[in-house]
């Protein structure tokens, strides 16, 4: 039976048989059909993989912001024909912080098996590394981009975290890292923890744990480096 595979993606640069299984080169090989958010770096992520792969003889649909809602159930017509299918997001699992979901979900709707394969996430393998509450926990994805709204934003997490003790976890478009850092600093109370981490699974990767006291004037420069924040206490 056909089935929609959600293929993983590196989080850094690097051998990707260090964070992924085995199965993805056999996966990747045997697939013509792939739904992707780039196609550059899709083929790219592809090539690395398998260097042998025929990338010219590969189908690809782009599914990102300009993707219009109605030519998405086209996307899934090879299945109809017994072709599988592959999700590849920009970084780490396919409908996860990205476009996939919604690919998935019709996926459900008509009925097609769909499969997950293993390999990194960020959320969890910054909340594995943070220290912080693992039971109760929510993503946010990405902060308001206007400084007031994304300072209410941070002090709302911040009293999220106070009253359950819910770890919140948030992300920034890499150019804007540091001015997230800075609206942290000046928001939350001194003894709130922030767990910052920073190209995970990479040969630089950078995971530590503070309170906001302990972090300043200590921050790393974060800027254009992908990187994950966690608020706890």
């Amino acid at each position: 039976m056909a089935a929609l595979y959600l293929l993983p993606n590196v989080l850094s640069d690097g051998d990707w048989q260090n964070v992924m299984p085995a199965q993805i080169f056999q996966l990747v090989s045997n697939t013509r059909f792939f739904i992707v958010e780039n196609v550059r770096t899709a083929r790219r992520f592809l090539k690395q993989v398998n260097r042998e792969i025929n990338i010219d003889g590969l189908t690809f649909f782009e599914l990102n912001k300009q993707t219009k809602q109605h030519e998405i159930p086209g996307f899934l017509k090879p299945l109809e024909q017994g072709e599988n299918i592959a999700v590849i997001s920009e970084a780490g699992c396919p409908g996860i912080a990205d476009p996939g979901a919604e690919v998935v979900k019709i996926a459900h709707q008509k009925g097609y098996k769909v499969v997950p394969v293993v390999g990194p996430s960020s959320i969890l393998l910054a909340l594995m590394a943070s220290g912080l509450n693992g039971q109760n926990f929510a993503f946010n994805g990405y902060l308001p981009v206007r400084a007031n709204e994304r300072t209410r934003a941070i002090s709302n997490l911040e009293k999220l975290v106070k009253n359950s003790g819910q770890t919140q976890i948030f992300i920034e478009t890499p150019y804007r890292n540091n001015q997230l850092i800075t609206d942290v600093m000046k928001t939350c109370s001194p003894s709130t923890l922030l767990c910052i981490a920073a190209n995970i699974t990479g040969e630089n990767e950078f995971i530590a744990t503070k309170s906001v006291s302990q972090w300043k004037g200590n921050v790393p420069d974060l800027h254009k480096q992908p990187a994950i924040f966690l608020l706890g206490n």
